[in-house]
């Protein structure tokens, strides 16, 4: 399983909560509108992680929709696949291979949009001793959970790489072990332990696992089927908000992070990290592929490349499991 480490274990609950960041972008305040009240459950603590989604609601883009959405928080005691299948949320944003996992035990999913093009599985390391290609992991001590071994197993297959040939370090979710040369290596995510080493002032090298064949979509949308086929024009609604956040998002990281932390102030979130964070979000959700056709798409060779490394993760899966149909209503295609 790729669930991402855990950072803290604040839990907040955001309901309505985008008027209280109305001042920082220098919002009108929004119309009222005869809305149904939904859920969208997020796949972890409130961040910059899920920016898109605030500015979602703050500016009203989901009321214009006919729809008051609450924001129901995620974490390490928080699994995002029971609330999407109670019906407590209608959509839920998890991965490809939790959503794999949950189909295998009888669940009712479908994929209706990928939020993270690339995933967000790096190696991590110190400049003066670089992991660039995964050949450099020969002879490396990584610190990792030992949950994530199916990941780096796979990443090894994928690349020819003497599994054997590394040594796994069990260690907590910190960059310290690679500042304090315990390890060689980390496995992360791009956007939170070199962030962290970065505003230490510590140069790192990232490589991103995506970039070496590592397939599995990452903050993907999903639903159940009874909802797609019933509750159809409130996904769509839903969705088209989230594709209008994200837009901005990535016009003005800044102004997202911002409005982030007027959102939450009692998250603990420190504003030059969030910021961080924020701008390297930005080309793992966004690519050639959604410069053509919108947030959130994928193509058939996206999800035949997901298959072969969800296999790697002995998660047997179909293109089936993937429904673009929703996407298509939303950006007109």
């Amino acid at each position: 399983m790729t669930a991402k480490p855990v950072i803290n274990r604040r839990h907040l609950l955001a309901t309505g909560a985008g008027a209280m960041g109305a001042g920082i972008l220098g919002l009108s305040p929004r119309q009222a509108f005869a809305q149904s009240q939904v859920s969208l459950q997020l796949s972890w603590l409130h961040s910059t992680q899920f920016a898109g989604s605030y500015i979602a609601l703050d500016r009203g883009w989901w009321a214009e929709g006919g729809l008051e959405v609450s924001l129901l928080q995620g974490g390490p005691n928080a699994p995002v696949e029971p609330p999407v299948v109670s019906g407590t949320a209608l959509v839920g944003i998890s991965a490809a291979d939790y959503t794999a996992a949950a189909v295998a035990e009888g669940a009712p999913f479908k994929i209706i949009g990928v939020a993270m093009q690339n995933n967000p599985f790096a190696i991590t390391s110190l400049t003066e001793n670089p992991v660039n290609v995964p050949a450099d992991l020969g002879g490396k001590r990584i610190g990792m959970a030992l949950a994530n071994t199916p990941v780096l197993q796979a990443l090894c297959t994928l690349n020819d790489v003497d599994f054997d040939a590394i040594e796994i370090v069990p260690t907590q979710y910190s960059p310290q072990p690679l500042v304090a040369g315990e390890v060689d290596c980390l496995l992360s995510w791009e956007t939170d332990l070199p962030v962290a080493l970065t505003i230490q002032g510590v140069d790192n090298t990232t490589m991103l696992l995506a970039d070496h064949g590592y397939a599995v979509h990452s903050q993907t949308y999903i639903v159940t089927e009874d909802s797609l086929a019933n509750r159809r024009d409130e996904i769509v609604a839903l969705m088209a908000g989230e594709v209008r956040g994200w837009d901005a998002y990535r016009e003005d990281t800044d102004a997202a992070t911002d409005l982030t932390l007027a959102m939450f102030p009692d998250a603990g979130l420190d504003l030059e990290t969030q910021r961080l964070q924020a701008a390297r979000q930005v080309p793992l959700m966004f690519s050639d592929l959604t410069d053509a056709n919108g947030f959130g798409w994928w193509s058939d060779d996206t999800v035949a490349a997901n298959i072969e490394t969800l296999a790697l993760l002995d998660r047997s899966v179909t293109p089936d499991l993937w429904d673009r149909s929703i996407l298509e209503e939303v950006h007109g295609s």
